[in-house]
């Protein structure tokens, strides 16, 4: 499997929006609180996280191709379970996985867009001003961040937690990364 440096490096080559490096980085972070909460692969989790959507650019945002490409440019650096998984992540192309590791990549790529949305809204942007409470908040407004899918979200029930419990390990995963993510 790769190290998270080489991942790091391979990311950064195929990836120059910062925006988009920054989601990537955010949905590390959760993923691997999330391995270490549910006592998994913490480092096959966070690569999973990290490498997600390695090909976002390559396929220029073509929701019918992202996933896919993944494949081809960490062919034999990550396993299938953590590739099922990044397939699975974009609805679109009609992969379905139940592993706890997809049910958890498909619920945090999603968190991580809401914490940080979130966090934008506060008086100094900042993500040690959002709490677990402005985030239950947030999410119920439907208009607030509406490309969001709450739905995704909420499946956080199948891999055994609370919609509250999923917001505060996500929180604490992003709180932790605050100065990489510039929040």
């Amino acid at each position: 499997m790769i190290s998270r440096s080489e991942a790091l490096n391979l990311l950064n080559s195929y990836i120059k929006d910062k925006r988009l490096l920054k989601h990537c980085l955010a949905v590390e972070a959760i993923m691997r609180r999330l391995a270490e909460k549910l006592n998994e692969e913490i480092e096959l989790w966070g690569l999973t996280g990290l490498l997600h959507d390695i090909d976002y650019e390559v396929v220029s945002g073509d929701m019918s191709k992202h996933g896919l490409e993944v494949v081809n440019i960490v062919k034999n650096k990550l396993p299938s379970s953590a590739l099922e998984a990044i397939k699975s992540h974009n609805e679109r192309l009609g992969v379905i996985s139940n592993s706890k590791i997809s049910k958890a990549l498909r619920a945090a790529d999603h968190l991580s867009g809401l914490i940080i949305a979130t966090a934008l809204v506060m008086p100094n942007k900042k993500l040690s001003e959002v709490t677990v409470k402005s985030l239950m908040k947030k999410f119920k407004q439907k208009d607030f961040a509406s490309g969001i899918n709450r739905l995704r979200i909420q499946t956080c029930i199948e891999i055994g937690l609370t919609l509250e419990e999923f917001l505060e390990i996500g929180l604490e995963a992003l709180q932790k990364i605050h100065l990489d993510l510039e929040l």
